[in-house]
C-alpha cells in the first residue's frame, strides 16, 4: 500500500473545470464528500483512491461521459506545479518527459507513466502503480490526453498520434476521441499507451531557461526527499499491520515489540516523519474499509466486525470522521457514480 497518494493541488484542475463550466464548487464538494479544508493546506494529500472517486463523480455532476478526456484537453503545464515548472525549463521533450518521470511522485505516487522505444516510435505507458485495481477510465483518460497536450504546448510543434491504446471498454459514442487525438483509439487492449515517433524526444521546449531549470530542479528534490525519507519504517509498519488485521487491530506496544525498539524511540522516528502510530493504523483502517464498502457482498456491520471496531456504531463515527459521510452514503454515492 502506498500512503502518499495524490498531491491536493491536484483537485484544483477539477475545480477549474467545474466553475469554468458555471457549476457551485461547493456544492459539489458537499455531494462528493470532500474537505475542503484540504484545499487550505498545500502540502495536504489525499489516497488515490479518493481522487478516482472525485473525478467518477465529478462526471455524474456535470452529466459529461467524457469528462476526464474534456478534463485532459484543458490542462495547462502550471496545473503541475513545481514538476511542471521543471519540464517547461528542460532543454528537450525528452528530458521534460524525464523529468516528469523522476518528480511525478510529487504530485502522484500512484500513476506515472513508462517509455519503451520500439523501432521509429516512442511507446508512453500509462501505468497505476502499487493497485490491484485497473484505474479508471476517467483518470486515465485525462492522465492521457493531458500528457500529450503537454507535449504539444511545451514543444509548439504538431506530434502525430500513430495509436493510442485503452484498457477500458469504450463509451457511448467515441467520436469525442477525434478533437483530442486525431482519431479513436482501440479499446479493450492490454495497456494504456499513446504511440508517438520517437523523433520528437529531441523536439527543444521553446520556453526553456537553464537557470530556472536549476532552480525548479532544486525545489522539486527538496519535495521529494522530504516525502520519501524515512519510508522504509513507515512501508514495513504499513504492511505489518494490514498482516495483522486479520486477527486483531494491532496496539502501539505490539507495533515496537515488532520492531525491536522502545515504544518511545518508535514514537520518535515516527514524529520525526510527520506520522504517529495512531494516524499510520487508523490511516490502513480507513483503506480496509473502502475497499469492503466497493464489495457489495460484506455489510457494514460484518466490515465493522472484519476491522475490529467494537461495535457497528464504532465504525459510523470514524468514517464519518474520515470521509465526511456515513459507509452507507458512501457506499451508495460509490454505486451511483459507477454507472
Amino acid at each position: 500500500m502506498n500512503s502518499h497518494g495524490v498531491s491536493v493541488s491536484f483537485l484544483f484542475p477539477v475545480m477549474k473545470t467545474l466553475v469554468h463550466r458555471g457549476y457551485d464548487w461547493n456544492a459539489f464538494c458537499e455531494y462528493a464528500a470532500i474537505d475542503t479544508s484540504l484545499l487550505l493546506n498545500t502540502e495536504a494529500r489525499i489516497p488515490a483512491e479518493d481522487f478516482e472517486r472525485i473525478v467518477k463523480a465529478a462526471a455524474l455532476y456535470t452529466e459529461d461521459e467524457w469528462f476526464g478526456l474534456h478534463q485532459g484537453q484543458g490542462m495547462s503545464i502550471s496545473d503541475l506545479g513545481v514538476l511542471g515548472y521543471v519540464m517547461l525549463h528542460s532543454k528537450t521533450l525528452g528530458q521534460a518527459l524525464a523529468a516528469y518521470q523522476q518528480y511525478n511522485f510529487i504530485i502522484c505516487s500512484g500513476f506515472n507513466a513508462d517509455l519503451e522505444v520500439e523501432g521509429e516510435d516512442i511507446l508512453i505507458s500509462m501505468v497505476l502503480h502499487n493497485s490491484s485495481k485497473a484505474p479508471s477510465r476517467h483518470c486515465i483518460e485525462d492522465m492521457t490526453v493531458s500528457f500529450y497536450r503537454m507535449m504539444l504546448g511545451l514543444s509548439c510543434r504538431a506530434i502525430p498520434v500513430k495509436d493510442v491504446h485503452f484498457m477500458h471498454s469504450p463509451p457511448s459514442r467515441t467520436d469525442e476521441y477525434i478533437a483530442a487525438f486525431g482519431w479513436v483509439p482501440q479499446f479493450n487492449q492490454k495497456s494504456n499507451t499513446l504511440r508517438l515517433g520517437k523523433e520528437i524526444l529531441d523536439y527543444p521546449v521553446l520556453s526553456a531557461d537553464p537557470r530556472l531549470l536549476g532552480i525548479f530542479e532544486a525545489i522539486a528534490e527538496e519535495v521529494r526527499t522530504k516525502l520519501t525519507q524515512g519510508t522504509v519504517l513507515t512501508e514495513e509498519l504499513n504492511r505489518w499491520i494490514i498482516e495483522c488485521m486479520p486477527t486483531h487491530f494491532p496496539t502501539l506496544q505490539e507495533a515496537a515489540r515488532y520492531m525491536r525498539m522502545s515504544v518511545r524511540t518508535l514514537q520518535a522516528k515516527l514524529k520525526k516523519e510527520n506520522t504517529a502510530y495512531n494516524r499510520m493504523a487508523n490511516e490502513v483502517r480507513k483503506e480496509l474499509a473502502l475497499r469492503y464498502l466497493d464489495k457489495p457482498e460484506y455489510t457494514i456491520a460484518e466490515i465493522a466486525y472484519l476491522l475490529h471496531f467494537s461495535e457497528p456504531s464504532a465504525l459510523q463515527s470514524a468514517f464519518r470522521k474520515w470521509m465526511g459521510v456515513t459507509p452507507g452514503e458512501y457506499r451508495q454515492r460509490a454505486a451511483v457514480a459507477s454507472r
